[in-house]
């Protein structure tokens, strides 16, 4: 994957760097500031960015608002975003235009390699990848969604365990069901959503996006 990283501390930028090239990806531009991102991500088109919330000029929101600029630029454009906080605003912003491809992640929260890269590599393929405590900031505000009400509470929590990226046998493991039960709440869960498409990716992606954005 081409992929550019957007993360103004150096030795962070710098070891994000040399993590992706030692899993075959490449990085093919760097930016430190919140305009050297939206250069970026326009020039270069990657096929993935991470990207830092907080960013020179001010240390406020520069990095998500040239990510979000991007994407109106180039719809669907792949971002992770890996911040120290969540904000709430721009992340469900990054979620409203519904064409997915988004992650968010709370730095505390990687803990190893392989997960990080994971994550890249499911929103480079126009998956969701959300830190569990960015899920849980999404649904505590918001207007309600009454399909989601008509969910059950293990539809809920199958939904809310497809929105962090886990496939249904991880989502089977976390819960202590067996898969063909899964599919049967993801089943039931995409009717009461209203949502018919036939490939089951681009299902899971925009039952997501209605949870989490509750539009």
């Amino acid at each position: 994957m081409r992929i550019v990283v957007a993360e103004d501390l150096y030795l962070l930028r710098e070891g994000l760097v040399r993590l992706i090239e030692a899993y075959g990806h490449q990085v093919v531009a760097q930016a430190a500031t919140g305009p050297e991102t939206l250069d970026a991500l326009l020039s270069v088109r990657p096929d993935v960015a991470v990207v830092d919330v907080r960013m020179p000029p001010t240390q406020s929101d520069e990095g998500l608002r040239a990510a979000l600029a991007a994407r109106r630029e180039v719809p669907g454009l792949p971002v992770l975003v890996l911040s120290q906080h969540v904000e709430q605003l721009y992340a469900r912003e990054l979620l409203a235009d519904g064409t997915g491809a988004v992650g968010y992640f709370l730095k505390e929260s990687v803990f190893d390699s392989d997960q990080f890269i994971d994550a890249l590599e499911r929103v480079a393929k126009g998956g969701t990848a959300m830190d569990p405590a960015v899920v849980a900031a999404l649904l505590s505000t918001g207007p309600s969604n009454r399909h989601l009400e008509q969910l059950t509470e293990r539809e809920h929590s199958v939904l809310g365990l497809m929105a962090e990226g886990l496939s249904n046998q991880a989502i089977g493991r976390r819960l202590f069901l067996s898969p063909s039960a899964i599919s049967k709440y993801t089943t039931s869960l995409f009717g009461k959503l209203g949502i018919t498409d036939d490939d089951d990716n681009n299902r899971r992606v925009l039952a997501v996006l209605a949870y989490l954005n509750k539009p």
